[in-house]
């Protein structure tokens, strides 16, 4: 059983009449006000209860802190939501791609109030971050469903007591159970965000490589993936497939869609794998359903949700070779380590050396036979951040984040097939998050 820091206060809304004398008068219904982020005052939510059904799922949000010209305030929320601002003459609002908010500020100001309401009837968004010019003010949100109680026409659809609905990425609808060398199974919905890219030479049509779905409309890859000497393909030799599981048929959620354009970082190198990343624009929206789900991109504060003391474990999930030397029929995972330069370079210096000439790449693995593979290009090396900070419990509530995208493997000896012994290079998702927001907006 948990206990909420700052209980609920009611406070009783009063309105002024006009009479001899000043009086006021309560309304039927009190206001519910609550400090949503841990250990600051400053941030209030305001509740009104007794709202229609399609109106009780919104509430005011009011932040009394010093805001100069310039300021840029990021909010998100654990579901989908809209907001609009109370005044408009001070600051506009932006949706970003991951479906949270960004409020910039063209006049000073100590004080906004906008309100939240959600996109889906009964169901109400709560803060899970609110950032202010880069600091991070609701690092640790409360616990969410403290307003569910108010809610009266929508209540046995809404919600579970027991779990709410999370936010709109990195987030299996499908309960879970428990290049992938002697990779563990999955079953269909597990990686909704995995996609396979597929290359149309003529009649035939080939896999080539994975990728990861972060918006309705935009899949991350690598770069070597949608080129050719560096140069990148026509879009129409490409084509997705969102919702697989099995690499041949078979899959009945599945969904197709044609490539738009490709956006390859411009200053991809082929030979080094310099800059290995690239954006696959759908030519149309995908619809998300229990097997079709966008990923979270990766952010530089997320490592400090995660378990403290802990090295950084991610999941690759693709159809690439097995210690069969062939592709995988069915979808495959591994869990591996990132593990320092120095470690990487020291096991092979001839090699590493030469690929980790900057800081935007990294490795990851045990060089105990599990790894990424030929045909894991492209798919991303992905880390469970869990929603309450530190929560270390084999069934936390969280979102899975795109830490990495399977870039290169050292090859064997004998064939040019991966050697699942040794690490496997990642490009470092991080270090181009702000390229991956520009592209997408």
């Amino acid at each position: 059983m948990s206990t909420m820091k700052y209980p609920l206060i009611l406070l009783a809304i009063l309105i002024k009449t006009t009479s001899q004398q000043d009086q006021w008068s309560l309304l039927i219904n009190p206001a519910v006000s609550y400090k949503p982020c841990t250990g600051d005052y400053d941030i209030s939510v305001n509740y009104e209860p007794g709202l229609p059904p399609d109106e009780e799922n919104k509430y005011d949000l009011t932040i009394t802190k010093q805001f100069p010209l310039h300021t840029n305030l990021v909010i998100a929320f654990d579901s989908d939501a809209s907001i609009t601002l109370k005044d408009k003459s001070f600051a506009r609002v932006d949706l970003n791609y991951d479906n949270s908010f960004t409020i910039r500020f063209f006049k000073p100001k100590d004080e906004i109030t906008f309100t939240v309401k959600g996109v889906t009837p009964g169901v109400i968004p709560y803060v899970s971050s609110l950032v202010i010019n880069t600091r991070e003010y609701c690092g640790e949100p409360q616990l969410v469903g403290y307003l569910d109680p108010y809610i009266q026409g929508f209540k046995d659809a809404a919600v579970s007591p027991d779990r709410r609905p999370q936010g709109n990425c990195g987030r299996r609808k499908v309960t879970h159970t428990e290049l992938i060398v002697n990779g563990a199974f999955t079953k269909p919905g597990d990686w909704p965000w995995h996609v396979a890219l597929y290359k149309i030479d003529r009649s035939t049509i080939k896999y080539i490589c994975g990728g990861t779905l972060i918006t309705k409309n935009d899949v991350l890859t690598a770069a070597h993936c949608v080129t050719s000497r560096g140069t990148p393909v026509l879009p129409d030799t490409l084509s997705v497939v969102l919702g697989k599981y099995n690499l041949i048929g078979g899959d009945t959620e599945s969904q197709e869609r044609e490539v738009f354009s490709l956006i390859v970082h411009k200053d991809f190198d082929h030979k080094r794998l310099e800059n290995d990343i690239a954006l696959i624009k759908l030519k149309s929206e995908v619809v998300f359903n229990d097997y079709i789900q966008p990923a979270c991109v990766w952010y530089p504060k997320a490592i400090d949700k995660l378990p403290s003391n802990t090295d950084i474990f991610g999941t690759i999930v693709g159809w690439g070779f097995e210690n069969t030397d062939r592709l995988a029929p069915q979808l495959r995972k591994a869990k591996m380590p990132i593990v320092t330069e120095s470690t990487c370079i020291k096991s092979n210096p001839l090699f590493y050396s030469r690929l980790l000439t900057n800081n935007n790449k990294f490795c990851a693995g045990y060089r105990n036979g599990t790894s990424a593979c030929n045909g894991d290009s492209g798919s991303a090396f992905q880390v469970f951040i869990p929603d309450q900070t530190g929560d270390d419990n084999p069934n936390a509530i969280g979102a899975w984040y795109v830490r990495g995208i399977v870039s290169v493997t050292l090859a064997r000896v004998d064939v040019a097939i991966c050697d699942p012994n040794e690490y496997g290079v990642f490009t470092d998702v991080e270090k181009y998050k702000s390229w991956i927001d520009n592209n997408i907006a």
